[in-house]
């Protein structure tokens, strides 16, 4: 996939993550996107080293899909959890 499939596909799993996870978070879309591709590489990389299994095989598979927003899903938690810990010492 092309930089630019990685942007669109980064932006719609960090939007569905937060969908999964409401709440508060500061950071716009920025902040979403940076998730989503983060998360989306960390997905993909979590399915190769413990499912054994190529999931990233194209825009419109349902396993990149999945494993994007798997991996988003993490990376928000990993983000609130480190944001809430930075906010409590203030």
């Amino acid at each position: 996939m092309g930089i630019v499939a990685w942007v669109v596909l980064g932006l719609l799993a960090g939007i569905i993550a937060k969908a999964l996870m409401p709440g508060r978070d500061p950071g716009g879309c920025v902040v979403t996107m940076v998730i989503g591709i983060v998360g989306g590489l960390l997905g993909g990389w979590l399915g190769k080293v413990i499912f054994h299994v190529h999931s990233i095989k194209g825009f419109f598979h349902l396993s990149t899909w999945i494993a994007a927003i798997v991996g988003s899903v993490i990376v928000l938690i990993i983000y609130r959890l480190t944001l809430g810990r930075h906010q409590q010492n203030r």
